[in-house]
Protein backbone atom coordinates (compact mmCIF):
# COMPACT_ATOMS: atom_id res chain seq x y z
CA UNK A 1 0.00 0.00 0.00
CA UNK A 2 1.16 3.54 -1.12
CA UNK A 3 2.14 5.95 1.89
CA UNK A 4 -0.68 8.87 1.72
CA UNK A 5 2.41 11.07 2.99
CA UNK A 6 5.21 9.97 0.33
CA UNK A 7 2.19 9.68 -2.85
CA UNK A 8 2.28 11.27 -5.64
CA UNK A 9 -1.98 12.83 -5.65
CA UNK A 10 -3.77 12.19 -9.09
CA UNK A 11 -7.03 13.53 -9.48
CA UNK A 12 -9.23 10.92 -11.77
CA UNK A 13 -12.42 12.71 -13.24
CA UNK A 14 -14.93 10.00 -14.76
CA UNK A 15 -18.09 11.49 -16.67
CA UNK A 16 -20.99 10.06 -18.32
CA UNK A 17 -24.21 8.44 -18.36
CA UNK A 18 -25.23 7.52 -14.43
CA UNK A 19 -25.46 3.81 -14.02
CA UNK A 20 -25.67 1.67 -10.77
CA UNK A 21 -22.36 0.00 -10.05
CA UNK A 22 -19.90 2.96 -11.44
CA UNK A 23 -18.47 3.67 -8.16
CA UNK A 24 -17.99 -0.20 -6.99
CA UNK A 25 -16.33 -0.90 -10.35
CA UNK A 26 -13.77 1.73 -9.97
CA UNK A 27 -12.87 1.66 -6.48
CA UNK A 28 -12.39 -2.12 -6.89
CA UNK A 29 -9.61 -1.30 -9.63
CA UNK A 30 -7.80 0.97 -7.19
CA UNK A 31 -8.36 -1.30 -4.11
CA UNK A 32 -7.18 -4.49 -6.72
CA UNK A 33 -4.13 -2.27 -7.52
CA UNK A 34 -3.10 -1.32 -3.74
CA UNK A 35 -2.84 2.04 -4.71
CA UNK A 36 -4.21 4.82 -2.24
CA UNK A 37 -7.47 6.47 -2.06
CA UNK A 38 -7.43 9.60 -0.82
CA UNK A 39 -10.51 11.28 -1.42
CA UNK A 40 -14.05 11.01 -3.50
CA UNK A 41 -16.83 13.13 -4.49
CA UNK A 42 -19.57 12.22 -6.68
CA UNK A 43 -22.29 14.71 -8.09
CA UNK A 44 -25.36 13.60 -10.62
CA UNK A 45 -27.40 16.25 -12.58
CA UNK A 46 -30.08 15.14 -14.73
CA UNK A 47 -28.57 11.24 -15.00
CA UNK A 48 -25.11 13.03 -15.70
CA UNK A 49 -22.18 11.95 -13.69
CA UNK A 50 -19.71 13.60 -12.31
CA UNK A 51 -17.08 11.52 -9.90
CA UNK A 52 -13.82 12.77 -8.87
CA UNK A 53 -11.18 10.10 -7.07
CA UNK A 54 -8.42 11.33 -5.72
CA UNK A 55 -5.79 8.49 -5.46
CA UNK A 56 -1.90 8.11 -4.05
CA UNK A 57 0.60 6.55 -6.19
CA UNK A 58 4.42 5.60 -5.56
CA UNK A 59 6.35 9.24 -6.90
CA UNK A 60 7.26 8.93 -10.76
CA UNK A 61 4.89 6.00 -11.65
CA UNK A 62 1.83 7.99 -13.21
CA UNK A 63 2.59 7.25 -16.29
CA UNK A 64 1.52 3.70 -17.05
CA UNK A 65 0.72 3.04 -13.98
CA UNK A 66 -1.50 0.03 -13.70
CA UNK A 67 -4.33 1.37 -11.84
CA UNK A 68 -4.58 4.35 -14.50
CA UNK A 69 -4.90 1.85 -17.32
CA UNK A 70 -7.27 -0.54 -15.51
CA UNK A 71 -9.39 2.47 -14.96
CA UNK A 72 -9.24 3.88 -18.35
CA UNK A 73 -10.48 0.79 -19.57
CA UNK A 74 -13.25 -0.21 -17.06
CA UNK A 75 -14.37 3.39 -17.75
CA UNK A 76 -14.71 2.99 -21.48
CA UNK A 77 -16.25 -0.34 -20.86
CA UNK A 78 -18.78 1.71 -19.46
CA UNK A 79 -19.32 4.19 -21.46
CA UNK A 80 -17.57 6.80 -19.80
CA UNK A 81 -14.99 9.49 -20.29
CA UNK A 82 -11.72 9.63 -17.93
CA UNK A 83 -9.40 12.18 -17.12
CA UNK A 84 -6.68 12.45 -14.71
CA UNK A 85 -4.39 14.81 -13.92
CA UNK A 86 -1.03 14.99 -11.64
CA UNK A 87 -1.38 17.94 -8.91
CA UNK A 88 0.55 20.27 -7.80
CA UNK A 89 2.13 19.52 -4.47
CA UNK A 90 3.25 23.25 -3.71
CA UNK A 91 -0.50 24.67 -4.50
CA UNK A 92 -1.80 21.23 -2.18
CA UNK A 93 0.57 22.33 0.76
CA UNK A 94 -0.62 25.68 0.58
CA UNK A 95 -2.00 26.67 3.95
CA UNK A 96 -5.26 28.49 4.21
CA UNK A 97 -5.85 31.89 5.85
CA UNK A 98 -6.21 31.78 9.65
CA UNK A 99 -9.05 34.23 8.79
CA UNK A 100 -10.54 31.95 6.59
CA UNK A 101 -14.41 30.71 7.59
CA UNK A 102 -16.73 29.13 6.02
CA UNK A 103 -20.53 30.23 4.85
CA UNK A 104 -23.67 28.82 2.93
CA UNK A 105 -24.97 31.00 0.89
CA UNK A 106 -28.52 30.35 -0.16
CA UNK A 107 -30.71 31.79 -2.96
CA UNK A 108 -34.73 31.22 -3.23
CA UNK A 109 -36.41 32.64 -6.53
CA UNK A 110 -38.08 32.62 -9.63
CA UNK A 111 -35.62 35.49 -10.83
CA UNK A 112 -32.68 32.22 -10.06
CA UNK A 113 -31.88 30.63 -13.85
CA UNK A 114 -29.51 32.11 -15.67
CA UNK A 115 -29.47 35.78 -14.49
CA UNK A 116 -29.51 35.27 -10.78
CA UNK A 117 -26.95 32.35 -10.62
CA UNK A 118 -24.49 34.67 -13.10
CA UNK A 119 -24.99 37.85 -11.11
CA UNK A 120 -24.00 36.08 -8.16
CA UNK A 121 -21.11 34.24 -9.37
CA UNK A 122 -19.78 37.40 -10.80
CA UNK A 123 -19.96 38.61 -7.03
CA UNK A 124 -18.27 35.50 -5.54
CA UNK A 125 -16.00 35.87 -7.96
CA UNK A 126 -14.66 39.26 -7.07
CA UNK A 127 -14.76 38.51 -3.37
CA UNK A 128 -12.70 35.36 -4.37
CA UNK A 129 -14.68 33.17 -2.28
CA UNK A 130 -13.50 29.60 -2.73
CA UNK A 131 -16.67 27.31 -3.95
CA UNK A 132 -16.31 24.16 -2.39
CA UNK A 133 -19.66 22.81 -3.89
CA UNK A 134 -22.98 23.65 -5.12
CA UNK A 135 -26.38 21.93 -4.90
CA UNK A 136 -29.89 22.82 -6.02
CA UNK A 137 -32.27 22.11 -2.61
CA UNK A 138 -35.59 22.85 -5.43
CA UNK A 139 -37.11 20.18 -7.34
CA UNK A 140 -38.16 20.79 -10.59
CA UNK A 141 -37.55 24.31 -11.35
CA UNK A 142 -34.43 25.68 -10.08
CA UNK A 143 -35.85 28.01 -7.15
CA UNK A 144 -32.80 27.40 -4.36
CA UNK A 145 -29.48 26.98 -4.55
CA UNK A 146 -27.11 26.62 -2.10
CA UNK A 147 -23.24 27.56 -2.32
CA UNK A 148 -20.55 26.11 0.55
CA UNK A 149 -17.46 28.47 0.25
CA UNK A 150 -14.91 29.80 2.24
CA UNK A 151 -13.61 33.74 2.75
CA UNK A 152 -10.17 34.05 2.92
CA UNK A 153 -11.13 37.14 5.18
CA UNK A 154 -13.87 35.71 7.39
CA UNK A 155 -16.19 37.86 8.99
CA UNK A 156 -15.32 41.30 7.38
CA UNK A 157 -15.83 40.03 3.92
CA UNK A 158 -18.72 38.72 4.59
CA UNK A 159 -20.46 41.78 5.21
CA UNK A 160 -19.23 42.78 1.84
CA UNK A 161 -20.55 40.02 0.26
CA UNK A 162 -23.76 40.30 1.64
CA UNK A 163 -24.00 43.61 0.32
CA UNK A 164 -22.49 42.69 -2.84
CA UNK A 165 -25.09 40.01 -3.52
CA UNK A 166 -28.13 41.85 -2.09
CA UNK A 167 -27.16 44.82 -4.75
CA UNK A 168 -26.86 42.68 -7.97
CA UNK A 169 -29.81 40.85 -7.10
CA UNK A 170 -31.99 44.00 -6.13
CA UNK A 171 -33.98 44.07 -9.20
CA UNK A 172 -34.73 40.04 -9.59
CA UNK A 173 -36.60 37.91 -7.41
CA UNK A 174 -34.07 36.47 -5.91
CA UNK A 175 -33.56 35.90 -1.71
CA UNK A 176 -30.13 35.79 -0.91
CA UNK A 177 -28.77 34.52 2.53
CA UNK A 178 -24.84 34.22 3.95
CA UNK A 179 -24.69 31.97 7.55
CA UNK A 180 -21.49 30.87 8.96
CA UNK A 181 -21.53 27.21 7.49
CA UNK A 182 -21.12 25.49 10.83
CA UNK A 183 -23.48 22.53 12.53
CA UNK A 184 -25.62 24.71 14.29
CA UNK A 185 -26.81 25.88 11.07
CA UNK A 186 -28.17 22.78 10.51
CA UNK A 187 -29.50 22.26 14.07
CA UNK A 188 -31.33 24.88 14.84
CA UNK A 189 -33.98 24.20 17.19
CA UNK A 190 -36.88 26.90 18.11
CA UNK A 191 -38.66 29.36 15.52
CA UNK A 192 -40.55 32.15 16.61
CA UNK A 193 -42.79 33.70 14.13
CA UNK A 194 -44.61 37.28 14.41
CA UNK A 195 -48.62 36.95 13.68
CA UNK A 196 -50.05 39.69 12.26
CA UNK A 197 -49.07 39.72 8.31
CA UNK A 198 -46.25 36.63 8.69
CA UNK A 199 -47.99 33.85 10.50
CA UNK A 200 -51.48 35.11 9.18
CA UNK A 201 -52.46 36.85 5.90
CA UNK A 202 -54.05 39.94 8.29
CA UNK A 203 -53.77 42.52 10.73
CA UNK A 204 -56.27 41.20 13.45
CA UNK A 205 -56.14 44.37 14.44
CA UNK A 206 -57.51 46.27 11.30
CA UNK A 207 -60.30 43.21 11.01
CA UNK A 208 -61.81 44.20 14.37
CA UNK A 209 -61.60 48.08 13.37
CA UNK A 210 -63.47 47.04 10.31
CA UNK A 211 -66.57 45.20 12.23
CA UNK A 212 -66.42 47.95 14.92
CA UNK A 213 -67.02 50.47 11.97
CA UNK A 214 -63.43 52.44 12.71
CA UNK A 215 -61.08 50.54 10.25
CA UNK A 216 -59.76 53.96 8.65
CA UNK A 217 -58.93 55.94 12.25
CA UNK A 218 -56.92 52.53 13.41
CA UNK A 219 -55.66 51.57 9.81
CA UNK A 220 -53.81 54.77 9.98
CA UNK A 221 -52.22 54.74 13.16
CA UNK A 222 -51.12 50.90 12.02
CA UNK A 223 -49.50 51.84 9.17
CA UNK A 224 -47.06 54.30 10.76
CA UNK A 225 -46.35 52.14 13.79
CA UNK A 226 -45.31 49.44 11.82
CA UNK A 227 -43.53 51.38 9.33
CA UNK A 228 -41.54 52.75 12.59
CA UNK A 229 -42.51 55.85 12.90
CA UNK A 230 -44.82 56.00 16.26
CA UNK A 231 -43.99 54.19 19.43
CA UNK A 232 -45.26 50.56 19.32
CA UNK A 233 -47.00 50.90 22.54
CA UNK A 234 -48.68 54.05 22.42
CA UNK A 235 -49.89 53.47 18.98
CA UNK A 236 -50.85 50.05 20.50
CA UNK A 237 -52.87 51.57 23.18
CA UNK A 238 -54.41 54.33 21.08
CA UNK A 239 -56.04 51.55 17.96
CA UNK A 240 -57.20 49.40 21.24
CA UNK A 241 -59.24 52.20 22.98
CA UNK A 242 -61.06 52.89 19.27
CA UNK A 243 -62.26 49.74 19.78
CA UNK A 244 -64.26 50.22 22.82
CA UNK A 245 -67.17 49.06 23.40
CA UNK A 246 -67.30 45.80 21.38
CA UNK A 247 -69.17 42.73 21.66
CA UNK A 248 -66.27 40.26 23.32
CA UNK A 249 -68.11 37.55 21.16
CA UNK A 250 -67.49 39.17 17.97
CA UNK A 251 -63.84 39.72 18.48
CA UNK A 252 -63.97 35.58 19.45
CA UNK A 253 -65.51 35.45 16.03
CA UNK A 254 -62.60 36.27 13.60
CA UNK A 255 -60.48 33.76 15.45
CA UNK A 256 -62.49 30.99 14.14
CA UNK A 257 -61.01 32.13 10.32
CA UNK A 258 -57.82 33.41 10.31
CA UNK A 259 -56.35 33.20 6.74
CA UNK A 260 -53.32 31.52 7.48
CA UNK A 261 -50.01 32.16 5.23
CA UNK A 262 -49.17 30.28 2.76
CA UNK A 263 -46.95 27.44 3.32
CA UNK A 264 -46.98 28.02 7.00
CA UNK A 265 -48.69 24.66 8.00
CA UNK A 266 -46.34 22.40 5.66
CA UNK A 267 -43.36 24.31 7.43
CA UNK A 268 -44.45 23.30 10.47
CA UNK A 269 -45.38 20.18 9.86
CA UNK A 270 -41.49 19.26 8.38
CA UNK A 271 -40.03 21.48 11.78
CA UNK A 272 -42.41 19.69 14.36
CA UNK A 273 -41.95 16.48 12.86
CA UNK A 274 -38.04 16.88 12.62
CA UNK A 275 -38.05 18.03 16.95
CA UNK A 276 -38.64 21.61 16.75
CA UNK A 277 -40.10 24.05 19.42
CA UNK A 278 -42.18 26.51 17.56
CA UNK A 279 -44.16 29.82 18.90
CA UNK A 280 -45.89 33.01 18.34
CA UNK A 281 -44.77 36.22 19.47
CA UNK A 282 -47.24 38.79 19.04
CA UNK A 283 -47.93 42.11 19.43
CA UNK A 284 -51.45 41.64 18.18
CA UNK A 285 -53.82 39.76 20.41
CA UNK A 286 -53.91 36.51 22.90
CA UNK A 287 -57.78 35.54 21.43
CA UNK A 288 -55.90 34.72 18.03
CA UNK A 289 -52.23 34.09 18.84
CA UNK A 290 -54.16 30.75 21.24
CA UNK A 291 -56.10 30.30 18.39
CA UNK A 292 -53.39 29.70 16.15
CA UNK A 293 -51.58 27.87 19.08
CA UNK A 294 -54.19 24.75 18.93
CA UNK A 295 -54.96 25.11 15.73
CA UNK A 296 -51.60 24.55 14.13
CA UNK A 297 -50.04 23.03 17.01
CA UNK A 298 -47.41 25.46 18.52
CA UNK A 299 -45.72 25.14 21.64
CA UNK A 300 -45.36 28.73 22.74
CA UNK A 301 -47.97 31.94 22.28
CA UNK A 302 -47.74 35.02 23.38
CA UNK A 303 -49.37 38.33 22.65
CA UNK A 304 -51.59 41.09 24.02
CA UNK A 305 -54.77 40.19 26.15
CA UNK A 306 -57.31 42.90 25.86
CA UNK A 307 -59.33 44.12 28.95
CA UNK A 308 -63.62 42.58 28.61
CA UNK A 309 -65.86 43.77 31.06
CA UNK A 310 -69.54 43.00 30.76
CA UNK A 311 -68.83 41.11 27.73
CA UNK A 312 -67.45 44.14 25.72
CA UNK A 313 -63.74 45.45 25.38
CA UNK A 314 -63.62 48.41 27.65
CA UNK A 315 -60.61 50.12 24.97
CA UNK A 316 -57.49 49.20 27.34
CA UNK A 317 -55.10 46.53 26.78
CA UNK A 318 -53.83 44.60 30.21
CA UNK A 319 -49.71 44.83 31.15
CA UNK A 320 -47.84 43.88 30.14
CA UNK A 321 -48.01 44.79 26.82
CA UNK A 322 -45.45 42.72 23.97
CA UNK A 323 -43.35 45.24 23.02
CA UNK A 324 -40.89 45.00 20.53
CA UNK A 325 -38.06 44.81 23.69
CA UNK A 326 -40.71 42.15 25.20
CA UNK A 327 -40.75 40.15 21.77
CA UNK A 328 -36.87 40.05 22.23
CA UNK A 329 -36.64 38.74 25.91
CA UNK A 330 -39.36 36.02 25.33
CA UNK A 331 -37.18 34.75 22.75
CA UNK A 332 -34.57 34.70 24.95
CA UNK A 333 -37.05 33.15 28.03
CA UNK A 334 -37.90 30.73 25.44
CA UNK A 335 -34.58 29.73 24.75
CA UNK A 336 -33.62 28.99 28.34
CA UNK A 337 -36.78 27.72 29.16
CA UNK A 338 -36.01 24.85 26.26
CA UNK A 339 -32.12 24.89 27.24
CA UNK A 340 -31.62 25.84 23.65
CA UNK A 341 -28.76 28.17 22.14
CA UNK A 342 -29.93 31.64 21.22
CA UNK A 343 -27.23 30.75 18.21
CA UNK A 344 -29.97 27.69 17.44
CA UNK A 345 -32.82 29.67 17.35
CA UNK A 346 -34.91 31.32 13.95
CA UNK A 347 -37.45 34.84 14.47
CA UNK A 348 -39.54 35.56 11.32
CA UNK A 349 -41.24 39.03 11.54
CA UNK A 350 -42.51 41.63 9.08
CA UNK A 351 -42.27 44.83 10.13
CA UNK A 352 -40.64 47.70 12.66
CA UNK A 353 -41.64 46.03 16.06
CA UNK A 354 -40.05 43.07 14.93
CA UNK A 355 -36.58 44.31 14.46
CA UNK A 356 -35.26 43.71 18.11
CA UNK A 357 -37.12 40.05 18.28
CA UNK A 358 -34.85 38.73 14.85
CA UNK A 359 -31.96 40.67 15.51
CA UNK A 360 -31.79 39.22 18.74
CA UNK A 361 -32.33 35.24 17.20
CA UNK A 362 -29.48 33.33 15.47
CA UNK A 363 -31.11 34.01 12.22
CA UNK A 364 -33.56 36.64 12.05
CA UNK A 365 -35.61 36.82 8.32
CA UNK A 366 -37.49 39.30 7.12
CA UNK A 367 -40.71 37.64 5.67
CA UNK A 368 -42.32 39.54 2.83
CA UNK A 369 -41.08 42.57 4.90
CA UNK A 370 -41.16 46.56 5.16
CA UNK A 371 -37.65 47.91 3.99
CA UNK A 372 -36.42 48.86 7.50
CA UNK A 373 -36.48 45.42 8.72
CA UNK A 374 -35.03 43.52 5.55
CA UNK A 375 -31.61 45.84 6.03
CA UNK A 376 -31.68 44.62 9.39
CA UNK A 377 -32.41 41.15 9.35
CA UNK A 378 -30.10 38.43 8.38
CA UNK A 379 -32.03 37.24 5.27
CA UNK A 380 -35.26 38.02 3.90
CA UNK A 381 -37.72 36.49 1.86
CA UNK A 382 -39.65 38.45 -0.39
CA UNK A 383 -41.59 36.02 -2.55
CA UNK A 384 -43.09 32.90 -2.15
CA UNK A 385 -45.07 30.87 1.10
CA UNK A 386 -43.23 30.36 4.37
CA UNK A 387 -42.53 26.91 3.85
CA UNK A 388 -39.27 28.34 1.19
CA UNK A 389 -37.66 29.09 5.09
CA UNK A 390 -37.39 25.51 5.16
CA UNK A 391 -34.88 26.27 2.56
CA UNK A 392 -32.75 27.96 4.67
CA UNK A 393 -31.96 25.34 7.12
CA UNK A 394 -29.97 23.34 3.77
CA UNK A 395 -33.49 21.47 3.51
CA UNK A 396 -33.93 19.80 0.23
CA UNK A 397 -37.35 20.02 -1.20
CA UNK A 398 -37.59 16.03 -2.03
CA UNK A 399 -36.83 15.46 1.91
CA UNK A 400 -39.65 18.00 2.51
CA UNK A 401 -41.92 16.19 0.50
CA UNK A 402 -41.22 12.60 1.91
CA UNK A 403 -41.59 14.02 5.27
CA UNK A 404 -44.98 15.69 4.48
CA UNK A 405 -46.31 12.39 2.97
CA UNK A 406 -45.17 10.71 6.01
Amino acid sequence: MVDPADAQRVLVTVTGPDTPGITAALTAVIADNHAELLDIEQVVVQGQLTLCLLIGLDTGRTQGDPVLKDLLFDAKRMGLDLQFKVLDETRLSSAPSPKAQRYAVTAIGDGLRTTGVQRIAAVLARQEANIEHIRRLSSGKLLSLEIILSLPAGADQARELRRGLAEATHDIDVDIAVQRERLTRRSKRLVVMDMDSTLIQIEVIDELARMHGVVDQVSEITRRAMAGELDFEGSLRSRVKLLEGMEYEKVLSLAKNLPVTDGAREMLHVLHTLGYKTGVISGGFTFAANALRDELGLDYAYANELQVRDGKLTGEVLDPVVTPQRKADLLDAIAQRENIALEQTIAIGDGANDMTMLQRAGLGIAFHAKPKLKEAADTSVSAGGLDRILYLLGLHARDVRELLHE
